[in-house]
């Protein structure tokens, strides 16, 4: 069972980004699956969720409404982040999760797909 993020890079304030997260070993729309951020020294962060199929409900923090849009494409088994209007405060490594919609600090180990860096600058 895996989570693979991938997309990040660097961008100027007002570019768009898009974010994977690839799953392996499980299907991806029978659970919820979203994304966190965490800058240096702070803690981390829910960003968006979806929920599964059962629903299909989303999450959005308020300083990305608007913005980010998450989504799923079950024939590849991946759910994207697209990310618009950056920011530089934006700037951040940012980590896919399985159980998304409960506190980063409960998610299991085993949940969490390594980090991709989204850098926006000019």
């Amino acid at each position: 069972v895996q989570l693979q993020a991938s997309g990040g890079g660097l961008v100027q304030p007002g570019g768009s980004l898009r974010l994977s997260c690839a799953a392996s070993g499980f299907t991806l729309d029978d659970y919820a699956i979203g994304w966190f951020r965490q800058a240096p020294g702070e803690e981390r962060e829910a960003v968006s969720c979806l929920n599964s199929r059962r629903d299909g409900r989303t999450y959005y923090a308020d300083p990305v409404k608007g913005r980010f849009t998450i989504s799923r494409d079950n024939a590849k088994n991946t759910v994207y982040l697209q990310m618009n209007s950056l920011k530089p405060e934006d700037t951040t490594v940012y980590y896919c999760a399985g159980d998304c919609f409960a506190p980063p600090a409960a998610i299991p180990r085993g949940y969490w797909g390594q980090g991709t860096l989204v850098t926006v600058s000019s």
